[in-house]
C-alpha cells in the first residue's frame, strides 16, 4: 500500500495532467511544506511528518479563514475551503467525541491531575496513547479544561 506522501505525489501529477491549477498549487504547497519538515526535523519523511504537517496546514488555513471573514473576503475563505477540503483527504478521520472524551477522562485518572495547572500532565498522557496520531489536540485542550477545576 502507498504511502501517504506517494498518494500525495502521485495527486499532483494527476491534478497537473488535468490542468486543475487550484488543486496543483495546494498539493505542491503542501508538498513544499513536507520536505521543509523533513529537513528541520532532520528525519525521513513517513506517514507520521505527512499528518503532523498536513494538520498544521490546515489549521493555518482555518485560522487565516477566521482573519478573511473578519475582514469580509468571503472569495478567500472559499479558496481556503476548497484547499482545506482537498488537503483533509490526506488526514486519517479523527476520534470520536465520545472515544477522545472517554481518553481524556482516563487520562486525568491515571495523571491524578486536579486542576487547569496540571493540564500539561493530561496532554503528555495522551500523546503517549497509541490513537495519538488521531487526537485533535485542540478540542482535548478544551475538554480538558472543561474537566478540571
Amino acid at each position: 500500500m502507498a504511502t501517504i506522501y506517494e498518494t500525495l505525489r502521485a495527486d499532483i501529477i494527476t491534478a497537473m495532467k488535468a490542468r486543475d491549477s487550484i488543486a496543483t498549487t495546494a498539493l505542491r504547497t503542501a508538498d513544499a511544506a513536507i520536505k521543509r519538515a523533513e529537513m528541520d526535523t532532520n528525519k525521513p519523511i513517513d506517514d507520521a511528518l505527512v499528518i503532523t504537517t498536513i494538520r498544521k496546514a490546515v489549521k493555518n488555513l482555518a485560522d487565516a479563514n477566521t482573519e478573511f471573514a473578519k475582514g469580509g473576503r468571503a472569495d478567500l475563505v472559499a479558496a481556503n475551503d476548497v484547499e482545506i477540503k482537498l488537503l483533509g483527504k490526506y488526514l486519517p478521520a479523527g476520534l470520536e467525541p465520545a472515544k477522545l472524551e472517554a481518553l481524556i477522562v482516563e487520562a486525568i485518572a491515571a495523571t491524578g491531575a486536579q486542576s487547569k495547572k496540571e493540564m500539561g500532565k493530561v496532554i503528555a498522557a495522551l500523546k503517549q496513547r497509541p490513537e495519538a496520531a488521531l487526537i485533535d489536540f485542540g478540542a482535548a485542550s478544551k475538554l480538558i479544561q472543561a474537566k478540571l477545576p
